[in-house]
């Protein structure tokens, strides 16, 4: 079928609203019209070839949408329902069978080759096969192949084109936080990088019951944001030492941190901000082959650092959880959306670059 899509056909090229061509689904594909989806710093980095996912490509992997068709083999879904698209995992390997599926161990084949599982294309311009199933959906278009594995069902008492955005960036923050660091009621934490999932990990810590939540970003905006979804102190790297501001209000540092930016000054600093035994996430999506530096008296003593790939999160359990969250009116994430049409693409991304926009979401 004839449908519209958002092509990146060079290195830092913007994207082109083109039309192609997208393959029936097979046995186990489900067919999504796209009502929302969301624009995220994987879809820029990827763009930008920081991660070597290949050109030319259909990026967008917070996708959201109304069932179309369904493969022979699908059960999980049927045309009509409501879903949330998320990223995709083998199955079969020790960590999926493990249920720890963000730590496949085909991850990176499963979500950024641009092809199937059998290598071939789901996508084409009339001409050449064009790069799709990103994340199992290239989302950044009209309609979109899914896989019935990271399509995940949702209510239908919710604005569809809002949910987008809990498949991977709200997702992460916020997983990063209620599964990965698991605080207990009375935590202090450090959020270093205030953008969509930042924000998302400070409103999952004022859920799970942290008293101290410090929010730390260059954009007075953003921090002003944070303090109305749980924040209890800000500080602007601009203006102050984060690490000496965190550790004179709390005496001794931070039970937690969440590294956001993916910036190697600052993961230090949210690991030097952290107390003896405490532990940081580090979420923030550098380019491949980025190095840090450490002291590493810092982590002999007792200081954790834990990686963090989608929050930790099982989509099936943890979207419904945060859309229950949602309707309950903690977890605000509506906050953060900006929307804009598909062919507002490049304008929605140069407006999140300049620090304008937090979550942009596009309505195709």
């Amino acid at each position: 079928m004839k449908i519209q899509a958002a092509v990146v056909r060079e290195k830092n090229g913007s994207f082109q609203l083109e039309q192609l061509e997208l393959d029936d689904p097979r046995d186990y594909e489900v067919l999504v019209k796209i009502v929302g989806v969301g624009i995220c710093h994987t879809d820029l980095t990827c763009r930008d070839q920081y991660y070597p996912a290949p050109l030319p490509a259909v990026f967008g992997h917070e996708g959201s949408g109304i069932v179309e068709r369904v493969g022979a083999k699908v059960t999980k879904v049927c045309p009509g329902d409501h879903v949330v698209l998320s990223y995709r995992a083998c199955g079969h390997c020790s960590s999926c069978l493990g249920g720890d599926s963000p730590h496949c161990d085909e991850i990176f084949a499963y979500n950024f080759s641009g092809t199937r599982d059998d290598q071939s294309y789901s996508l084409n311009d009339g001409e050449n096969p064009v790069h799709g199933n990103f994340f199992g959906q290239s989302s950044f278009a009209s309609f979109a192949l899914a896989h019935e594995s990271n399509t995940v069902k949702v209510t239908k008492d919710v604005p569809l084109e809002l949910l987008g955005p809990l498949g991977c960036g709200i997702q992460t923050g916020a997983g990063a936080v209620i599964n990965t660091l698991a605080p207990k009621a009375g935590s202090s934490i450090a959020v270093f990088g205030c953008g969509a999932v930042g924000l998302a990990a400070i409103m999952a810590a004022k859920i799970v019951g942290c008293t101290k939540i410090i929010a730390v970003d260059l954009h007075q905006s953003r921090l002003e944001l944070a303090r109305t979804l749980g924040a209890t102190d800000m500080f602007c790297p601009g203006e102050i030492d984060p690490v000496q501001a965190i550790h004179a209000i709390t005496g001794r540092g931070v039970d937690f941190s969440v590294e956001c930016t993916g910036l190697p000054g600052v993961f230090r600093q949210s690991v030097d901000a952290l107390n003896v035994i405490g532990v940081c996430a580090l979420v923030g999506a550098a380019p491949l082959g980025t190095e840090a530096s450490l002291d590493m008296n810092t982590i002999m003593f007792g200081r954790t650092i834990k990686g963090v790939i989608e929050g930790d999160a099982i989509p099936d359990i943890f979207i419904p959880k945060m859309i229950d969250l949602y309707t309950r009116g903690m977890f605000p994430f509506d906050k953060l959306v900006s929307y804009y049409s598909l062919n507002e693409i490049n304008q929605a991304v140069s407006a999140m670059e300049q620090g304008k926009v937090i979550k942009a979401v596009l309505r195709p």
